[in-house]
């Protein structure tokens, strides 16, 4: 009985490998299919920020759900041009399980529990592979025009996640460099934001960059009083 569910187990694990290989022709283009469908949500974005229908934070949160995605379909190799190299797949896809079964009957351990989800194992397997992502994101990015668009769009995403780690140093710097190559206002604020929650106060180069976003941003942004209020209570 045991071996049957193995059994079942490898077959369902490798059926997904085995569909893409039989329809590697009709996979082809869909990387780019959703990087487009990804950007121009993003761009959608920005048009219901620019024109009030969504705040700020609101905006921040959304743009920072697609990035993710973005990355994520980024990393994903293409289909396209992997339809020639099917028999190396399928060798791997019947050895891995060969190999697999082999380590198993050497040296096997059923009766051994699983980690659980919440254990600390767990959480550092989850932050390497973070980390991991986050430097192959940085090392990208050292290769591109900082001025170009898509650089942009990388220094917007790295400082996002790193936001979302908690690292609000690096995700200001990670937003300065997006400025530096094209200012918008409310990344400005944002990176203003993290730089206080890193430092403690407004600084003057905080307080440098929150001025210069109020002087681009239209005069009824919601954003002003409380950023007007912010530079003169910091008295800088």
């Amino acid at each position: 009985m045991v071996w049957l569910v193995i059994t079942l187990l490898a077959a369902l694990a490798l059926a997904p490998l085995l569909l893409v290989l039989r329809r590697g022709a009709t996979a082809r283009g869909a990387q780019a299919s959703a990087l487009a469908l990804h950007r121009a949500q993003l761009v959608e974005l920005d048009r219901d920020l620019a024109e009030g229908r969504i705040m700020p934070a609101e905006h921040a949160t959304a743009r920072l759900e697609v990035q993710r995605r973005l990355l994520a379909v980024a990393e994903r190799p293409d289909a396209a041009g992997q339809t020639g190299a099917r028999w190396p797949i399928l060798a791997v896809a019947v050895l891995v399980p060969a190999a697999a079964l082999g380590l198993y009957l050497i040296g096997g351990q059923p009766g051994m529990p699983s980690l659980p989800p919440g254990s600390g194992a767990v959480r550092q397997q989850r932050a390497m592979e973070e980390a991991a992502l986050i430097g192959r994101l940085r090392e990208r990015l050292l290769t591109l025009d900082p001025a170009s668009d898509q650089a942009l769009q990388g220094y917007l995403l790295l400082g996002n996640v790193e936001e979302a780690r908690g690292n609000d140093a690096a995700a200001a710097a990670a937003w300065e460099r997006a400025l530096a190559g094209r200012f918008d206002t409310v990344l400005a604020v944002r990176a203003v934001d993290a730089m206080v929650r890193a430092e403690g106060s407004l600084s003057v180069r905080s307080a440098a960059l929150l001025r210069r976003a109020l002087a681009a941003a239209p005069a009824d942004v919601p954003w002003r009083g409380a950023a007007e209020q912010r530079l003169r209570d910091s008295g800088l």
